[in-house]
């Protein structure tokens, strides 16, 4: 990986370069601004070269940015200084299991740790910064990074019709890893009960451990509860055949090898989503109402888990043992709870209004967006 993306490194600079030559030079559409994900800070000089401003886009939310940034300005010390600079923040208390994964261990990951800091070599000169996230998601942080950055929340940056159903014929990103099941997955949901079916997946990059499988499969066969179990292809050798038979003859679960998660956790009979808490997952649960259980691995997703349960409190974050493998109890546990409690199920409603809220005329993201258009139209942005 880190041959690749050094390689992309050195070819691309150059290419954009010569593209936004052209365009400046004769082209109809006269480009005023690049907009580019906030991992390539090298598009920001590309720009700056050619007299255009520069608007990073970050994916992941305010918060775990914010820990990056810090990490980087050398913020994030042991002892319980760094616990209070942190809360100051606007963070909740954070122990080390709530952090990024990259970060309580620097060598472990250098190269992948690098690209995350560098996000902010030189975001001093960026005209806008957009975040796919909104307001009353994370208040606090936003406003604490807008006194040092012009910041934009722009999210949640879900297909139109899970969300406000302004545009008809926006149903999905256009874009899929993996075949999905779509058909298969909403008629056997179609056929189950209001806020009664297990929804589990871990995306599309984590490989789960043999014996994690193991506990997750006979979670959900004690657990004698509907659910969809998202098993990648590659993946699908570590079931049993007496679990996939088992649950072929009763009915009882789904076993697919990839499906329209936006689709399945829109749906009514849906009522908690098992998941790695990755930044696409967690916010899509976010903006649907679904209550999830976490089971973090690496990178953001611990502080991700860590937000679910203790701040925006839409679920519940199991607990692993000292091998790192959530056990069947617990996960039986945390899916208990998660589908039983009334309060965890009232915020996740009320944070799917604020997701709905922030897009609207008038909302956050709404206001945000108009902003940066009149200021591509008015002037030189």
């Amino acid at each position: 990986m880190e041959a690749k993306v050094k390689q992309f490194q050195e070819a691309v600079p150059g290419s954009l370069d010569e593209l936004i030559r052209r365009q400046l030079d004769g082209g109809q559409a006269q480009p005023k601004i690049i907009v580019y994900d906030s991992l390539l800070p090298w598009a920001l000089d590309v720009a700056d070269r050619n007299g255009l401003a520069a608007a990073p886009f970050f994916t992941q939310t305010c918060s775990v940015s914010s820990i990056y940034y810090l990490f980087r300005e050398g913020k994030l010390t042991a002892g319980e200084e760094a616990e209070k600079e942190l809360c100051l923040y606007g963070l909740p208390r954070l122990e080390e299991r709530d952090l990024p994964t990259f970060v309580p261990d620097p060598e472990a990951s250098p190269f992948l740790l690098g690209l995350l800091v560098g996000q902010f070599s030189n975001l001093e000169r960026a005209a806008y910064v957009f975040f796919n996230t909104f307001d009353k998601l994370e208040d606090q942080m936003v406003e604490w990074m807008a006194s040092k950055w012009p910041i934009l929340t722009v999210g949640p940056t879900l297909p139109s019709m899970h969300l406000d159903k302004c545009i008809e014929d926006d149903k999905s990103y256009g874009l899929n890893l993996f075949k999905p099941n779509r058909q298969t997955c909403l008629d056997w949901l179609d056929k189950r009960q209001a806020r009664s079916v297990i929804y589990v997946s871990f995306g599309s990059l984590a490989v789960l451990e043999q014996q994690q499988m193991n506990e997750i499969a006979e979670c959900l066969e004690k657990l004698h509860t509907h659910f969809i179990w998202v098993v990648r292809e590659t993946e699908m050798g570590k079931l049993s055949s007496q679990f996939m038979e088992g649950n072929l003859k009763s009915g009882l679960g789904l076993v697919v090898t990839w499906c329209d998660q936006l689709d399945v956790l829109a749906h009514e009979s849906v009522g908690c989503f098992v998941t790695h808490c990755g930044c696409n997952s967690t916010l899509e649960a976010l903006c649907l109402g679904v209550p999830m259980v976490g089971m973090p691995k690496w990178s953001d997703q611990p502080t991700n888990a860590k937000f679910v349960e203790d701040v925006w409190r839409v679920g519940v974050r199991c607990r692993e043992d000292e091998n790192g493998i959530v056990r069947k109890v617990e996960l039986e546990r945390c899916v208990r709870v998660v589908l039983e409690d009334e309060e965890i199920r009232r915020n996740a409603a009320r944070v799917k209004e604020w997701a709905l809220e922030a897009i609207q005329d008038g909302g956050s993201s709404h206001t945000n967006i108009n902003k940066f258009v009149s200021a591509l139209t008015t002037s030189d942005a």
